[in-house]
């Protein structure tokens, strides 16, 4: 029987072009490229941390299409799910360096990535991926490409799932929604976010689109999900899980935990929140409690905060484990670094530094989530 990821992730991934120098794109003379996306980040991440994942969208039949796939097939991702349209071409950011940091102009309009919908569920190699998974992670992204986008993600939230988690991440974007026309995007984002199971989203974002950044008042928003992560950009990140009496799994409030982020020496923040969103998946998956998973999702994200693009190694494993299981002053004294992880004094012994590039891969998959066989 066929294996199916553990994870699969829903969106649309893109063609990049980094410039090979900062200053206004017009002084530019090369650009290099790569391909990014937020779920398809997020699938790159999960994969990085040894969970089966796949990929489920659309690109063009043309060199970016055939460069994204190719791109996330060299990094592990399940690709089964990947649909090419003749017609529409596949999406593409340019990023812009300057002083201030970067910034991303996007040329996705009429992509292909824009046009999945609905029929995706009925696709032949799709379909089981998305009904096999143990895990399906969406965001408010998808949700705002087209209408026919947004049917899908309502559809993979509301019908009935046996046992099989969705996460949700906010991930706003208010250009996005601005080209959709006239309406109030709470009003379609706030359903979405409250039939998910697992819903991730910052606390700036959360204010602009649902008025209030305070996980209190953001949990009286949205009672549905079972966890609700709020993340205060880079200070910390608060976990609120549905806690069951044990009898009828009836509810008797939440369980609330604040995890503070690591010190690093940010180099891009570019695909930190997607990172992030990977590692406490990964440890949701692991069955860990929510303090790692807060861990495991702070130190994905400072991994990809330290390298110029989209995509940061994991630390070794040995490293991970032992900086989930650290103290809290252990935890706050350890700084991520380009050149590595610095940790306190442990038990009289200095912690060496670990480089993000070698990561020992054969360790993250002896700790991978197995794969279902369906």
């Amino acid at each position: 029987m066929e294996r199916l990821p553990a994870a699969v992730c829903v969106g649309e991934s893109m063609a990049v072009l980094l410039p090979d120098q900062p200053g206004p794109l017009e002084d530019v003379s090369s650009f290099h490229p790569a391909s990014g996306g937020a779920e398809a980040n997020v699938a790159r991440g999960l994969v990085a941390l040894g969970v089966p994942t796949a990929w489920v969208g659309r690109v063009g039949d043309d060199g970016f299409g055939r460069r994204v796939t190719r791109d996330l097939a060299a990094g592990g991702v399940d690709i089964r799910g990947v649909s090419v349209d003749s017609r529409r071409p596949t999406g593409l950011y340019v990023k812009e360096v300057g002083l201030g940091g970067s910034v991303l102009h996007y040329y996705r309009d009429g992509s292909a990535g824009s046009a999945i919908g609905p029929s995706v569920l009925d696709d032949p190699s799709a379909g089981p991926l998305l009904g096999g998974a143990r895990l399906v992670h969406l965001s408010g992204i998808t949700a705002a490409l087209s209408d026919s986008a947004l049917e899908l993600t309502r559809e993979l939230l509301l019908r009935p799932r046996d046992g099989q988690l969705v996460s949700f991440d906010l991930n706003w974007r208010p250009a996005l929604w601005r080209r959709r026309g006239p309406g109030r995007p709470e009003a379609v984002l706030a359903p979405l976010l409250n039939a998910a199971d697992i819903v991730l989203l910052g606390a700036d974002e959360a204010t602009a689109v649902l008025g209030t950044g305070d996980p209190a008042e953001l949990r009286a928003l949205l009672p549905g999900p079972a966890t609700l992560v709020v993340k205060d950009d880079a200070h910390h990140a608060t976990a609120l899980t549905r806690r069951s009496t044990g009898a009828g799994d009836a509810v008797s409030g939440d369980s609330s935990v604040t995890e503070p982020a690591l010190n690093v020496e940010v180099v891009e923040p570019v695909g930190a929140g997607d990172a992030f969103a990977a590692g406490y998946l990964t440890g949701t998956l692991r069955g860990y409690g929510p303090r790692r998973c807060l861990r495991l999702g702070h130190l994905a994200a400072a991994a990809t905060l330290v390298v110029p693009g989209d995509h940061g190694p994991p630390p070794p494993p040995d490293l991970v484990d032992g900086l989930l299981r650290a103290s809290a002053a252990e935890w706050a004294a350890t700084t991520v670094r380009a050149s590595g992880i610095g940790r306190p004094l442990v038990t009289g012994h200095a912690v060496p530094m670990a480089r993000a590039e070698e990561t020992d891969r054969s360790g993250a998959a002896d700790r991978s989530v197995e794969e279902g066989s369906r």
